[in-house]
């Protein structure tokens, strides 16, 4: 079963890597646009489906619960990189609303995290 899940996983990214290339072409840009992160929804939508239930399931979900911890953060650092070199060869501009998105962002984790709320059973406060 663990073959399934990496399987599924492999099918996801091959079919958000073609689309990201198609979505470059389109946008006349030479570049795979969101074909990582088109990867990861389909992930998301094929692990949720009824009908790939049995691959999630068991040892297949815990293999791809572990590439999924290990896909977002490789796939942000990549993303960083990129984006921090386009920042620097872009202007001062791009690297000062860089820095204002970071800021801002932090700024918020406190007010979403409210927002969601936390329920804490008696027991768990015990």
């Amino acid at each position: 079963m663990i073959v399934y899940g990496v399987a599924l996983l492999s099918a996801c990214l091959i079919l958000g890597m073609l689309l990201g290339e198609a979505l470059g072409v389109a946008l006349n840009v030479e570049a795979n646009v969101g074909g990582v992160g088109i990867a990861m929804l389909f992930l998301v939508l094929a692990s949720n489906s009824v009908k790939f239930k049995s691959l999630v399931d068991g040892a297949s979900g815990a293999g791809i619960q572990f590439w999924s911890a290990m896909y977002i953060p490789i796939v942000v650092a990549m993303a960083a990189r990129q984006n921090v070199v386009a920042a620097f060869e872009g202007g001062m501009l791009a690297v000062v609303a860089g820095v204002a998105a970071v800021i801002v962002s932090f700024a918020l984790v406190p007010v979403i995290s409210k927002i969601g709320g936390s329920k804490v059973s008696i027991e768990e406060k015990q």
